[in-house]
């Protein structure tokens, strides 16, 4: 079934709450950020129901946070491109609008000599940006360790479990999908907690049995994942050992490579 289509946008904010509703009450569900491009599905006077391009996740926006772009300019946003580094503190510059603090992974469209363009908007970088490589994953995930968990969270000053294994695998140049769910039904299946390596993605379910909660392997005992914080706990074949709380957090299901 084709999406309705009544249009497309850039999002032109750092993070824009993504809510599960047309409100700023309703739930957020996810977050779209700086440079992401999205489709319309349907408009109201505030809210603008859309479809994010790179992991296909629906929800509500406040339109205002968005640029219109046209449908060329949407296809030729698909190419990887440029991305803002992992580093804290940096900006692009508006002429008009001023300063912005992005987030890591946010990407950067039409990257070219120190500027992005978004729509009809040019803005100037205040630093260098960063093409996806998978040089060091777990480096990469440790910078963000201690930045708090928050459902629906995709940047550095919140973050669910499925946003940070989405924006790390985003930066080693691998798409996920943007839940935990969604992203266990990705990858290659590894078989044995024993042969897991850096990278590889464990997931876990809850009493009925759906997959709730992912985090990326550190060797094969070892997990990094964003449960409460960002955080590092020990792993074994009944699932992650919490040493603070003393006890199970998290009941281990599947284990998947991305990278061979």
């Amino acid at each position: 079934m084709e999406t309705p289509n009544k249009g497309f946008g850039i999002c032109v904010v750092a993070v824009a709450p993504l809510r599960a509703e047309g409100s700023d009450r309703a739930e957020m569900v996810s977050q779209v950020l700086f440079g992401e491009h999205v489709t319309v599905i349907e408009k109201t006077d505030k809210w603008w129901l859309i479809q994010n391009a790179y992991d296909g996740y629906e929800g509500w926006i406040d339109f205002r946070q968005l640029t219109a772009i046209d449908q060329e300019t949407f296809v030729r946003l698909e190419a990887p491109g440029h991305l803002v580094p992992l580093q804290a503190g940096l900006a692009v510059h508006h002429p008009e609008w001023g300063r912005t603090f992005l987030s890591p992974a946010s990407p950067l469209p039409f990257y070219d000599n120190g500027t992005c363009r978004l729509g009809g908007h040019t803005f100037t970088l205040n630093f260098e940006p960063y093409l996806p490589g998978q040089e060091d994953l777990i480096g990469m995930a440790r910078f963000f360790r201690n930045t708090p968990y928050l459902w629906g969270g995709r940047n550095l000053s919140g973050i669910d479990c499925s946003g940070f294994c989405q924006t790390i695998f985003r930066l080693g140049g691998i798409r996920l999908r943007r839940d935990a769910s969604q992203q266990a039904e990705q990858g290659s299946l590894v078989a044995f907690l024993a042969e897991a390596r850096d990278g590889d993605l464990a997931f876990f379910d809850n009493e009925q049995g759906r997959i709730t909660h992912v985090g990326m392997m550190i060797g094969n005992d070892t997990i990094i994942h964003a449960s409460g914080k960002v955080r590092i706990d020990r792993i074994d074949d009944q699932g992650i050992f919490n040493a603070e709380l003393g006890r199970y957090s998290h009941r281990l299901r599947i284990l998947k490579r991305f990278m061979e």
